[in-house]
Formats: structure tokens, C-alpha cells, sequence
């Protein structure tokens, strides 16, 4: 677009999303999925009402290593994700499609009752599109702007290789590892339903006071096929998960500062970037889930709607995306060996990094 202004104001967006907001989620999750496991082990008072001591001792742990890793650089952070996150995501893959294939009668008839009920009066347009939207975007980042941010430190020939990776994640995570989870859920009867507003439930196949909003449906599904195993099982995975989220979360929102320290230098940003998301962190393992899900829903939309505005402008103007892709695909039709990539020849402006890589070829 070439507006600074907005960059900046995106920027700012951004470092309160992901140092503030959206890590109060994540570590939310955390708490609650441990305390699933070991309960609340008694409760302790504070400024924020009574705490389960579970809760505090997990934020307590969390924070001092989230400290560990910050403080220490962010090469930590990717030795950290690289060794961890495809080990964890592989070990939950397979207990997923373990679950189905152990019960893969009843799989079409799960497939069907999702079809069925996403248009029931009950759902409603608002629900079935506006909740899963909502929910989706914490799966897959799609539009938030958090994803380019990851994508714009790895190093490719040509910018369309690493923009379709991105695509494809989306497919792995949200259609595939996200719907391998509801499958679960649903196979084993492991949730309840109580409509918005309602006091009373539709569905009830669990204990009533069953938190929605945490990972208990998904711990109790797999419990009930591993018994004794599925419910730690969940929460380690989830802090793997959550807890390396929070780490991207930190990158994103130090790169963004590191963007306006370009013009302005404030040393002590990054110090007080650091401070803000273990507090963060902390506060949101030891919060209630409705809080959390309310911090995090603000952050969405902090970046989302500014990005989203971002991404229709300058399709409208000069559609870069896809002069990229088509320049992408047309070199992969000649069966070039070496991709490159020249934004001047294809009129897209602002590409600095890509037309220095080009000038310091020449």
C-alpha cells in the first residue's frame, strides 16, 4: 500500500494482540487441561477471587520457563518448536485416527450429524458460521496476520513457494487435525450441549459442571478409548501446543517492535514486551475460561480487521498475491531449475527485500 502510517498502526495492533491478549488463551488452556488431570488441589485467595492451587503452580512453571527461553534469545525458541511441536503433533495425529478407526462404524453417522445440525434452527446462520469462523481463526491464522510473520523468516527462491506451504497448513490443521478432534468428541459421546442463553441442556452426556469452553471433551474422549492415559496425554500435547504458540506469539509481536525501533529506538520495549506477556501468561492459566476466550476474541480483531482492510486494498490495487503466483506457476511450467523473483518486471511496488536480493545478484 506504501502507507507507513498504517504499518505502524498494525504494528502497534499487533504487539498488544500477541504480547497482551492472545496468549492469555493459550495458557488458559493449559490450566484447565491440568487440572483435568490433578484437579484444583485446594484453592488459594488473591486479587482475583479464589484460585485453584493446581493453576497457580502450572502458571508458576510456565512462566519461569517461557522467562528461560525469552530472556535467553529467540534461536532458543526455534531450537525449542523445531524438536518438540512435529513430534507432539505427530503423537496426536495417530491417537486421533486410532480413536475413528476403532470406531469407524459410527463415523458416517458423525459426518451426517454435523451436516444436519450446523443447519437446525438451533444452530442458526450466526452460530454455524459466526462461531466457527471465530473458532477457526485460532486454528489456522487465516487473515489474522499472524502467519506472515513465520512465513516471512523462512527462506525460499520465489515468495508464492512459501505462500502456498501456508495454504496447505491450513488444510492439515483445520480440515484434518481439527476434524480428527470433533471426530472424537462425537464418536464417544464425550460433550455436552446447552444453546447460548439457555440454562438447561440439549445434549448432556457429561457431568453438568464439564467446562465448554477447555479441553475437557477432548481429554474425556480419548480417556474413555486409553483409559488413564487420555487424559494426560491431552494436556501434555496441549502444553506442547499452547506453549509454543506462545512462543510465536512473543516473535511476532518482538518483530513488530524491532519494526518500530526502526524509527524510533526505545531500548526498553523489548524489556517490557517481555514483562507484559509472562504476566499475560500468567493471568490467563490461573484465569476463568470465558475471560480468557474474551481477551483473545479482542486480539483477533485488533489484527484481523486491519489486516483484512490491508489485504482488500492492495488486491484491488495491484493484486500482487496473485502476480506472484502466476509468475510462480509459469516458471514451474518451463521447469526451471532456480526460481526467481523480480517484483519490478511483474509492477509490484514495495517489495525491498526482494529487490535487493535481486541488486545484490547483479
Amino acid at each position: 500500500m506504501g502507507q507507513k502510517w498504517y504499518a505502524w498502526f498494525f504494528a502497534i495492533s499487533t504487539i498488544v494482540a500477541c504480547g497482551l491478549l492472545l496468549p492469555v488463551v493459550q495458557s488458559n488452556g493449559i490450566g484447565d487441561a491440568l487440572v483435568n488431570v490433578f484437579g484444583e488441589g485446594g484453592t488459594v485467595k488473591s486479587v482475583l477471587g479464589d484460585l485453584a492451587l493446581t493453576k497457580v503452580y502450572a502458571a508458576t512453571l510456565i512462566v519461569i520457563l517461557l522467562g528461560f527461553i525469552i530472556f535467553g534469545g529467540v534461536k532458543r525458541i526455534a531450537n525449542f518448536t523445531q524438536v518438540v511441536v512435529p513430534f507432539m503433533a505427530l503423537a496426536y495425529i495417530i491417537v486421533a485416527c486410532s480413536i475413528i478407526a476403532l470406531h469407524i462404524d459410527k463415523l458416517p453417522g458423525v459426518i451426517a450429524l454435523i451436516f444436519s445440525d450446523a443447519f437446525t434452527p438451533m444452530a442458526g446462520f450466526g452460530a454455524a458460521i459466526g462461531w466457527g469462523v471465530k473458532r477457526g481463526v485460532y486454528s489456522n491464522e487465516a487473515g489474522q496476520g499472524t502467519g506472515p510473520h513465520a512465513a516471512a523468516a523462512a527462506e525460499v527462491d520465489h515468495p508464492a513457494q512459501q505462500g502456498l506451504v501456508q495454504a496447505f497448513s491450513v488444510y492439515i490443521d483445520t480440515l484434518f487435525v481439527c476434524s480428527a478432534t470433533a471426530f472424537m468428541i462425537l464418536i464417544t459421546q464425550s460433550y455436552n450441549v446447552m444453546p447460548d442463553g439457555s440454562t438447561s441442556f440439549v445434549v448432556q452426556n457429561l457431568a453438568a459442571d464439564v467446562v465448554v469452553s477447555g479441553p475437557a471433551f477432548t481429554q474425556i474422549a480419548v480417556d474413555s478409548v486409553f483409559t488413564g492415559i487420555g487424559k494426560p496425554f491431552i494436556a501434555l500435547a496441549l502444553f506442547f501446543f499452547a506453549f509454543t504458540t506462545v512462543l510465536a506469539y512473543y516473535f511476532i509481536a518482538e518483530n513488530n517492535i524491532s519494526y518500530i525501533n526502526r524509527t524510533i529506538k526505545i531500548p526498553a520495549l523489548k524489556f517490557l514486551l517481555k514483562i507484559l506477556i509472562m504476566s499475560a501468561v500468567f493471568y490467563g492459566t490461573v484465569a476463568e475460561p470465558s475471560a480468557a476466550w474474551g481477551m483473545g476474541d479482542v486480539g483477533v480483531g485488533l489484527m484481523a480487521w486491519l489486516n483484512i482492510v490491508g489485504i482488500l486494498i492492495i488486491f484491488f490495487m495491484s493484486k500482487p498475491a496473485i502476480k506472484a503466483l502466476r509468475d510462480y506457476e509459469r516458471q514451474k511450467l518451463e521447469g526451471v531449475k532456480n526460481y526467481t523473483f523480480d517484483p519490478k518486471k511483474l509492477g509490484i511496488d514495495n517489495a525491498d527485500f526482494w529487490e535487493d536480493r535481486i541488486n545484490s545478484k547483479k
